[in-house]
């Protein structure tokens, strides 16, 4: 089968009221692109009339193919099996929540003609409550974009559009949807955002609470690891353990100063123990690196896959 030219990819769970206003809105839009479509609607484990709801219109709309989970894998497994059953040059994702707008994707589209490789929803004018939801997603926002050095004002907004190409070979675990611009980031790709529109929920109720701050901290953390240390990780534990190192000899050498030049008991003080701990840490340190280096070549070779990318090679060869 021929490629179309666009996917859009949506995560549905527990949407059963919002399914036909959505389809009966979004069908619209991609048909006045001009652009050959498909649409993957992944059910993410659905207890309500979801899934029923997706067969009934996959059974009348012939762009629509349903992914259907056994159970709730959550928000990152659904995109991520959306884009895994995708064919489209371009990848769209956005929530069948009725709250982002599909008149909104060619707008990301004709930025992403614009030379971008990955264009992002900006919520302006989030529709959700002020408190619990705005002020954390801003805080969260720039916690993200100061750590990762990617700025962006809204990593939370789904609606994102995508060329193929940055995603293939990204795999996604635990709530780290919300970071795939920082991965297309890492391998050069372009990465920009527009203001996009955004609408107070209609029906149902939103799937995330406060619990999702810790979540996206720990996230954070796995990200800014694996994009600063991933290939290289002996800088950080090898780094952490000579630190420790250092620690225990300058210890080992105030305990002794201690011992010649004041007479005081080794055993008075605490630097014994300090000692002896910092120097098992800064050897454990060195050697989790060395194991670390050795499990990173070993995820290379095996997957046949390199430590960089190629944009592109000038004259093309055969």
């Amino acid at each position: 089968m021929t490629a179309p030219d666009l996917s859009i990819v949506t995560p549905v769970f527990n949407e059963q009221d919002s399914l036909a206003p959505f389809f009966d809105h979004l069908l619209p839009c991609l048909h006045a692109l001009g652009k050959s479509f498909e649409v993957i609607a992944v059910d993410d484990g659905s207890s309500d009339d979801s899934s029923a709801i997706l067969e009934a219109l996959a059974a009348r709309i012939p762009e629509l193919t349903v992914v259907t989970f056994r159970r709730n894998f959550g928000q990152t497994a659904a995109l991520m099996a959306g884009i895994d059953h995708s064919r489209g040059a371009v990848i769209v994702t956005l929530d069948s929540d009725m709250q982002n707008d599909p008149a909104d994707i060619g707008a990301l589209l004709d930025k992403l003609d614009e030379g971008f490789d990955v264009v992002s929803g900006w919520r302006k004018s989030r529709k959700d409550a002020a408190i619990r939801r705005n002020m954390v997603s801003r805080v969260a926002n720039r916690l993200i974009s100061k750590v990762t050095g990617v700025h962006l004002h809204d990593y939370g907004c789904t609606l994102k559009a995508y060329r193929r190409e940055v995603l293939t070979g990204a795999r996604l675990y635990g709530e780290m949807h919300r970071f795939i611009p920082i991965y297309a980031a890492q391998i050069g790709a372009k990465v920009t955002e527009i203001p996009v529109t955004h609408h107070a929920r209609q029906f149902g109720a939103s799937k995330y609470g406060l619990e999702r701050i810790f979540k996206v901290i720990l996230d954070l953390m796995v990200v800014s690891f694996l994009s600063r240390f991933f290939a290289r990780p002996m800088y950080i534990f090898g780094g952490f353990g000579l630190v420790s190192l250092v620690v225990s000899l300058f210890c080992f050498i105030w305990m002794l100063a201690l011992k010649i030049g004041w007479g005081v008991s080794m055993i008075l003080t605490p630097l014994p123990v300090l000692v002896s701990m910092t120097f098992l840490v800064g050897i454990m340190g060195l050697l989790m690196g060395l194991l670390a280096e050795v499990l990173v070549r070993t995820y290379f070779e095996s997957q046949d896959r390199k430590s960089y990318v190629v944009s592109r090679v000038t004259p093309p060869r055969e």
